[in-house]
């Protein structure tokens, strides 16, 4: 017992010394120095080193009493942090950067807040915190900061599966952003790459993977050999490739699992596509249920794992293994409903095989056919019997609805060819003599009459003008340009309208428009073959919406169907 507590002391005694001297060691470099060799440290994995120079990195600031770096130095601590630790030492970076002047905070602090909330998967709050941090970039005219704004929320879009919008980013800031640094261009380079295997762009992604390989030439990065060791794995999975992808991805799986970098998870994904393009369900299962067993430990998502369960849920529903078959939809409602959280906007445009309320149907079925097989055949002929019932009411009520729009179409084309073939030609119209209303018969229609009879006189002659030379057509018509166009008033013209129209002025303009296009329609074969946006413009409406209301309030019946009952008569 005394020589394993000898042991343990004279390794702390060991560590300590260890320390001492790498402190010692980091003070003969500056901020800049330190800056580089942490990173160097970070993205080769080796965690523990880092974090030693970070907190050298915030001492000496503190030490200094200097603010700026300070600040930089609580950003380098969060890197290797846990999310509850890393945001106090972001908080603490926020409070000592508040009252700093310059271009440089808050919209960094913003920044990295986000991508703090990228790394643990919230994408609602990293979006949102991005956001924050280019609007202050923007009024701040911080180029660069805008640029790390614009190139986060890429890679967000990225991430869910918005590829195309993504690269245009990604392309713009690789070739034309000179103040950002050669990190961030290669990782511009690797997730434009991304996105052009996303979008199925593969030849461009080749070439930018082989660019990419051949920069490592000169600054040899472990991490990096393997994200492009990856892409060409996916490169090759998408040509249909799966052995080359298969070799590819086997080695850098290796490497991202052994550091616990999520990348881990999409090589899994990547291998059970390559195994499933081969036809070996078995393996791709193997690697599917290694991705879901690791999804569970860290509840990092993405879009591609509804594709992982639904192939897991057919699987075993092949195999009529009801239990698994049960777990992986459970395992699928919780990510998909994560997913529907993270990605609300995007997820209608992504295709599901088994989207939530029929998995849950799924779900209760087999729920209930492992305790009673009978009762879900029953419980599934009834839903499906509610179901027919259902598709077969809407669709004879739509069958009827069409059938009398129909019926009216035709019963209006008939009174117009019969009123056409019964009416006169050549006869003068003469200007319609007012009504003698008797007292009674004002009193029974409440008709006010405060307009002279000398003027709606004026005005009755100028409507049958308007009629006559079809001034309703035009476009724009309004109760106060009509008014101003005879001479009057809105009042007068308003109040003659109503009273010996007997409806109000819109009322009677679409009715003029209505009963002219009906006419026309059968009439005229070539203003048949008009677009309906086109018929509505020539008859005075703005839009076809309006003209296609308006049809329907006075007719009963759509211009559509109006237009090929007539073409229907013809052909009879």
């Amino acid at each position: 017992m005394m020589k394993v507590i000898f042991s343990i002391l004279l390794f702390l005694s060991n560590l300590i010394y260890a320390q001492k001297n790498i402190t010692d060691t980091l003070s003969e470099f500056n901020y800049t120095q330190l800056k580089g060799k942490f990173y160097i440290y970070d993205e080769n994995s080796k965690a523990n080193q880092a974090k030693l120079i970070a907190r050298y990195y915030l001492q000496k600031a503190k030490k200094e009493n200097n603010i700026l770096q300070t600040a930089e130095g609580f950003n380098l601590v969060h890197l290797n942090e846990d999310l509850p630790i890393a945001l106090k030492y972001i908080d603490s970076l926020e409070i000592i950067t508040k009252n700093i002047k310059g271009d440089l905070y808050p919209a960094r602090m913003y920044i990295i807040k986000g991508n703090l909330y990228y790394k643990y998967d919230n994408l609602k709050l990293a979006l949102d915190n991005y956001i924050l941090g280019l609007q202050y970039a923007k009024d701040q005219k911080d180029e660069k900061q805008i640029a790390y704004a614009n190139l986060n929320i890429a890679y967000l879009n990225s991430y869910m599966g918005k590829n195309k919008e993504a690269a245009k980013t990604f392309r713009y800031y690789l070739y034309n952003a000179k103040n950002l640094s050669e990190a961030d261009h290669n990782q511009m380079r690797v997730s434009l790459i991304y996105c052009y295997l996303g979008i199925n762009k593969i030849d461009s992604a080749n070439i930018l993977i082989k660019e990419g390989q051949r920069s490592l030439y000169t600054n040899r990065n472990e991490y990096s050999v393997n994200q492009y060791a990856y892409l060409s794995g996916l490169s090759n999975l998408k040509q249909n490739e799966y052995k080359n992808a298969i070799a590819e991805l086997l080695e850098v799986y290796h490497y991202f699992s052994s550091i616990n970098d999520n990348n881990a998870n999409y090589v899994l994904f990547s291998l059970g596509k390559a195994y499933s393009g081969l036809n070996d369900k078995e393996k791709a299962i193997q690697y599917f249920s290694v991705l879901d067993l690791n999804v569970q430990k860290t509840n990092n998502t993405f879009l591609e794992l509804r594709e992982v369960y639904t192939y897991l849920i057919d699987y075993y529903k092949e195999k009529n293994d009801k239990e698994k078959q049960l777990y992986y939809i459970d395992r699928f409602l919780k990510v998909d409903k994560k997913l529907d959280g993270q990605f609300e906007y995007l997820s209608t445009e992504l295709p599901k095989k088994y989207d939530a309320p029929r998995l849950l149907q799924e779900k209760e079925n087999i729920i209930k056919d492992l305790k009673n097989r009978k009762r879900i055949l029953y419980a599934s002929i009834s839903i499906l019997a509610i179901i027919l019932f259902l598709v077969l009411f809407l669709y004879y009520k739509a069958k009827k609805t069409a059938s009398k729009h129909r019926k009216i179409a035709q019963e209006l084309i008939h009174n117009i060819e019969k009123r056409n073939f019964e009416s006169t030609t050549d006869i003068k119209k003469e200007i319609p003599e007012l009504p003698q209303v008797s007292e009674h018969a004002e009193t029974e229609n409440t008709i006010i009459k405060t307009v002279p009879e000398d003027v709606t006189l004026f005005i009755l002659k100028e409507l049958e003008i308007f009629e006559i030379k079809q001034l309703f057509l035009k476009n724009g018509i309004t109760l106060a340009s009509l008014a101003k166009n005879i001479k009057t008033n809105t009042s007068y013209l308003s109040e003659t309208i109503n009273n010996h129209k007997g409806k109000n002025f819109t009322s009677y303009l679409n009715d003029l428009r209505i009963d002219y296009v009906l006419e026309r329609l059968i009439k005229d074969k070539k203003f048949r073959s008009y677009k309906l946006p086109a018929i509505a413009e020539e008859i005075g409406y703005n839009n076809v919406q309006v003209f296609s209301v308006a049809f329907k309030k006075k007719t009963g019946t759509t211009p559509a169907i109006y237009i090929k009952e007539i073409e229907n008569s013809i052909i009879a």
